[in-house]
C-alpha cells in the first residue's frame, strides 16, 4: 500500500507454525534509491520481490536496510538480500541490537526455555522431521552485519527525511522512525494494531513493559498522521489523540 509519496507498507502473508502471520514492514523509495525497515521471517525474500514489484520500485534499486530490532520476523531475511546483493547493501540498526543482529550474543528472547516451549506449540500434524528443523532454525538464528549505527534523533535522508526515534522496552535497543513529509510513523514493535484499533506494546512480548509503555510518551513529540505497526499494519484517524492516550494510561 502507497501511504504518500515516497512511503509504502508493505503487507506480507508469511506461514508460521501451522498459521499465517501477517507482517508490514516499510519501503521508502526516492530519486536515490529505496531503504527496506526490516526484513520479515527466513524464507520471505521471495515475498518481498514480489511486494517491490507490485508497487514498481525495482529490487536493484535497494541500498539500505534498517532493523528496528533483533526478534527473528525482523531480520530472518537479512542473510538473502546481503548475498544477494554483497557489495550493494548497507544495513543500520541501533548500536545496542548491532551484536544481538550480527550473532555476536543470543537474542534475547530465544532461550533454551523458549525454544522448547515453541516447539512444544507447533501442532500435533507437524512432522518430526520438520519439528527437528525448526529447532535448528531457532538454535541458529539469522545473522548478519551491521555496517552503521542509528542514534536517537538521527535524521535519516530517506524518503525525503526519516526522524531516528528510540523506543527500548520491546527489546533494549528497539528503534521507531518518524516519516517527516507524510507524518507517518513506522512504529515497528513499539505499537499494534488489534482489531482496527491502535494499541500500546504486548506485555508478553517485551523485555522490559514498564519501558516500553514509558517509551510511546516520545511519539507525543510528533504531528502523527499515520501509524504502520509491523503487527496490525495501517491505523489513521485522531492518531495524536490516540497515542496522547495511551501514553497516560502507561504513565
Amino acid at each position: 500500500m502507497r501511504i504518500a509519496n515516497g512511503i509504502y507498507m508493505l503487507e506480507l502473508a508469511v506461514p508460521v507454525m501451522g498459521r499465517t502471520d501477517v507482517i508490514y514492514p516499510t519501503l521508502l523509495h526516492d530519486e536515490h534509491g529505496a531503504v527496506l525497515v526490516d526484513t520479515g521471517y527466513p524464507g520471505t525474500f521471495p515475498l518481498f520481490r514480489q511486494a517491490f514489484d507490485v508497487h514498481q520500485v525495482p529490487l536493484q534499486d535497494l541500498h539500505t536496510i534498517i532493523i528496528t530490532h533483533q526478534d527473528i520476523d525482523h531480520i530472518g531475511s537479512l542473510p538473502t538480500f546481503l548475498s544477494e546483493f554483497p557489495e550493494q547493501l548497507r544495513v543500520l540498526a541501533s548500536e545496542v541490537e548491532k551484536p544481538y543482529i550480527e550473532g555476536d550474543h543470543r537474542l534475547i528472547k530465544v532461550t533454551p526455555e523458549a525454544i522448547d516451549q515453541a516447539v512444544a506449540n507447533l501442532p500435533a500434524h507437524v512432522s518430526p522431521e520438520w519439528r527437528a528443523a525448526f529447532r535448528a532454525a531457532l538454535e541458529n538464528p539469522p545473522r548478519g552485519r551491521v555496517h552503521g549505527l542509528i542514534q536517537d534523533g538521527e535524521h535519516l535522508p530517506y524518503g525525503g527525511g526519516l526522524m531516528a526515534i528510540e523506543t527500548p522496552g520491546h527489546t533494549p535497543g528497539h528503534l521507531s522512525f518518524y516519516h517527516i513529509p507524510s507524518k507517518t510513523l513506522i512504529a515497528a514493535d513499539a505499537l499494534v494494531v488489534s482489531d482496527g484499533q491502535l494499541m500500546g506494546p504486548i506485555p508478553s512480548y517485551c523485555v522490559d513493559y514498564e519501558l516500553a509503555a514509558a517509551s510511546l510518551r516520545k511519539f507525543t513529540q510528533y504531528d502523527i498522521e499515520s501509524v504502520i505497526c509491523y503487527h496490525g499494519g495501517l491505523f489513521t484517524g485522531n492518531v495524536n489523540d490516540r497515542i496522547a492516550e495511551l501514553a497516560a494510561v502507561d504513565a
